[in-house]
């Protein structure tokens, strides 16, 4: 499988302060990969540096086998952009826009910008800067979208977006994936939306990349267990390296297993307390693993 992004050792310090330290990356071609993590980790940086907004301190990024400092325009017209923070011409209206865009893009799809025209239900012949916040977004997907662009990025897409526009949103990328083997890379912190839409997940932290592997793999190994002990029972000094946040309350323990074996990680309760009953093993949502991540990245840094 190729990959449309790699990065090895990309590094972006302010001053002496390292936004993104030693960042190496690989997203499938083909893949919706989520790229996650808590507000000042690095996600926005990272993205700048791969469309060559910002350049690199150290490492290098390649996009679409190009190396991220030489991106031009032959690159932008396979890469659609969009950003929580982009600036658009507000004087045009969504018709000037796209009528400015298309001449841009040799693949621009008409039949498939009316289609997702027809789906956002944007008003042709309102001014940007008219539009709600929601509106203007989608005009700026519809924008990146028209030209069947092989690579999409979306940095922080649902910022301040209400749930119908959300939802119209999402449809929009998945509608996208679906024409063909096209990659989305999605920065964001809304974990719940992105669940909807992720094959593959990386998470970054204090501008290091932490976790990366396919959402079927991630869940697969992540669960939240629980067992009763007896009343003089108490957790070790040392749990079992792999128990994110185990506690205690009352006579249950609670933990998140995150190597799940089903006979291997039952036999590892009963290692640490014999007497243990009613032991269950639940799946997770991807939010509750970023969380039962994020708590543990909070505690060791």
């Amino acid at each position: 499988m190729n990959n449309v992004i790699e990065t090895q050792g990309l590094k972006r310090s302010f001053g002496k302060t390292d936004a993104v330290h030693n960042l190496t990356l690989a997203v499938p071609e083909g893949s919706i990969y989520a790229f996650l993590g808590p507000n000042g980790a690095g996600k926005t940086t990272t993205i700048k540096m791969l469309m060559n907004i910002l350049e690199p301190t150290a490492g290098v990024a390649k996009v679409l086998g190009v190396n991220s400092t030489s991106l031009g325009p032959r690159e932008f017209t396979q890469i659609g952009y969009v950003s929580e923070n982009q600036q658009m011409p507000e004087w045009m209206t969504v018709a000037q826009l796209i009528d400015y865009c298309r001449p841009m893009y040799p693949n621009w799809d008409t039949a498939f910008c009316d289609k997702l025209l027809k789906q956002f239900d944007l008003p042709l012949d309102r001014k940007l800067k008219s539009l709600s916040r929601g509106m203007k977004m989608k005009a700026a997907l519809l924008s990146s979208l028209a030209y069947r662009p092989r690579l999409l990025v979306l940095d922080e897409p649902f910022t301040g977006l209400d749930a119908l526009v959300r939802d119209e949103f999402i449809r929009g990328v998945l509608e996208l994936s679906e024409e063909g083997n096209w990659t989305v890379f999605i920065s964001s912190h809304d974990i719940d939306e992105v669940e909807r839409l992720a094959d593959w997940v990386g998470i970054i932290d204090g501008g290091r990349l932490q976790l990366a592997e396919s959402a079927i793999a991630l869940q697969a190994r992540f669960r939240s267990i629980e067992c009763v002990v007896g009343e003089a029972a108490r957790l070790p000094a040392s749990p079992p390296r792999s128990w994110l946040g185990p506690e205690m309350a009352g006579h249950c323990m609670r933990a998140v297993e995150s190597s799940y074996q089903p006979e291997a990680s039952e036999a590892l309760i009963r290692s640490v307390f014999p007497d243990a009953s009613q032991i269950s093993a639940n799946p997770m949502s991807l939010r509750d693993i970023f969380l039962a991540l994020a708590r543990t990245f909070r505690l060791n840094a």
